[in-house]
């Protein structure tokens, strides 16, 4: 086990889970160095890999850009932003992101947390491992952290672990976006972590066991899942379909782009501070859908508003799916075919100064509400190399768009997502350079 490291220092090598991390796990004091019995797994896991299939693929932790990005993009998602617990230091903040490093890159190649994993323990101590993925396949997760603006400085104005001098100028709060219903409780957050996979239950159990670790040093704020991916991030993938029943995504860049990804996704070394560069921004919005309103309007006004054919997804100038819409083409009485207001027409880059972001969202449905009406909409997940290219787009939409009638914006917030880990190292490690 490591002491709590030097916060003066870049990085204390996360050879295991700390003392404290094990206390969380356990709550007693169950020992061990490094991955032993389950780094072994890591290993098997990884040597598996070369068969990409949906449930044995594996995408590695450690890696120049944090994998959960461009990654193409898994069915499930487990999302969760943290508040970091009072009285936490800059020691045990760092200890913290260790911990997780060690804990995600076991997960993310089909491992159990801690030496002794979920059944191979001491029998009179709770195991390291909370056991709901013992035996499944490592099902593509990846597992993606991020900060927020108040783990630099809160609400307060206080600098709790001595990081505003370095913090993004780009990492404010997002403005308040014209028909915004915002939730406290479903928004902001000190830290945040992206869980996606192939399997609901591996996605779960990375937070759950994360959390875990946490216990003591952060805790959840609110957190999300979500089914049914609503963007391709590869061009092997079939675009799908969001709760209005339309392809979601079709213009959204790809794995394949590494030159759009430079441009409109990764913050580049002039962009500053230099512990960001190779990272990006994340923007997390919980948009519900009046799916009852939606499913008795006309299929004409449905593909009106989004300015797309439902049964392709074809822009309505003509084409086929992957067709560039064409906004010049007049139909009758002079109209435009494509509505001055539709969904397509106000987020594509050519009305949007030629800026491009990264779509990663989800459909959810967390029940009902008191009225009978399903809890259900978009999870909107977006990553780009500044916040504004979100702002820019967003402000476009939350003013003109004719789907503004169907949804309500209740939850926000924005991450800074640091570069990937380099192994022997631990995510955002040159933050505390």
């Amino acid at each position: 086990m490591t002491d709590s490291p030097d916060p003066t220092t870049d990085a204390q090598e996360p050879r295991g889970l700390s003392r404290r991390g094990l206390f969380g796990l356990a709550g007693v004091g169950v020992a061990g160095v490094g991955l032993g019995i389950a780094g072994d797994r890591a290993a098997l896991a990884v040597a598996a890999s070369s068969a990409q299939t949906s449930a044995g693929a594996v995408y590695p932790f450690y890696q120049k850009h944090q994998a959960g990005i461009v990654t193409p993009a898994q069915d499930r998602l487990h999302f969760a932003a943290f508040d970091v617990a009072d009285g936490t230091t800059r020691a045990d903040l760092i200890e913290l992101l260790q911990d997780w490093t060690v804990a995600a890159a076991a997960m993310t190649a089909g491992a159990d947390v801690g030496d002794y994993g979920s059944v191979s323990g001491p029998y009179d101590a709770p195991p390291e491992d909370t056991g709901e993925a013992l035996g499944l396949p490592p099902a593509g997760l990846t597992i993606t952290f991020g900060f927020g603006p108040t783990l630099f400085q809160n609400a307060a104005g206080v600098d709790r672990f001595g990081l505003a001098a370095r913090r993004p100028a780009d990492l404010v709060e997002l403005p308040h976006f014209p028909g915004d219903m915002l939730e406290e409780t479903r928004s902001g957050g000190d830290l945040c972590i992206q869980a996606c996979a192939n399997d609901p239950q591996v996605a779960v159990h990375a937070i759950r066991n994360l959390s875990r670790i946490a216990f003591g040093r952060a805790a959840i704020r609110w957190s999300q899942l979500g089914f049914g991916r609503t963007s391709s991030t590869s061009t092997s993938q079939a675009t799908p379909r969001n709760l209005f029943g339309f392809k979601d995504g079709t213009a959204n860049i790809k794995a394949e782009e590494p030159a759009a990804a430079t441009e409109h996704l990764w913050v580049g070394a002039s962009d500053g501070p230099a512990w960001l560069a190779g990272g990006s921004y994340l923007v997390a919005r919980r948009i519900r859908m009046t799916i009852e309103t939606w499913d008795r309007t006309s299929l004409r006004e449905q593909e009106t508003v989004i300015g797309r054919d439902k049964r392709e997804g074809a822009p309505l100038s003509g084409g086929t799916e992957f067709t560039e819409p064409d906004f010049t083409i007049a139909g009758r009485a002079d109209q435009p075919l494509i509505d001055t207001a539709a969904h397509v027409r106000l987020a594509h880059p050519a009305q949007n100064d030629g800026l491009r972001i990264l779509r990663r969202g989800y459909n959810f449905v967390d029940g009902n509400d008191s009225l009978g009406r399903l809890d259900a909409g978009l999870f909107f997940i977006s990553f780009q190399r500044t916040p504004a290219s979100f702002t820019t787009v967003q402000l476009n939409l939350a003013r003109h768009d004719a789907l503004n009638e169907y949804i309500r914006h209740v939850g926000s917030a924005l991450f800074v997502v640091p570069p990937g880990a380099a192994e022997g190292s631990y995510v955002g490690a040159p933050l505390f350079a």
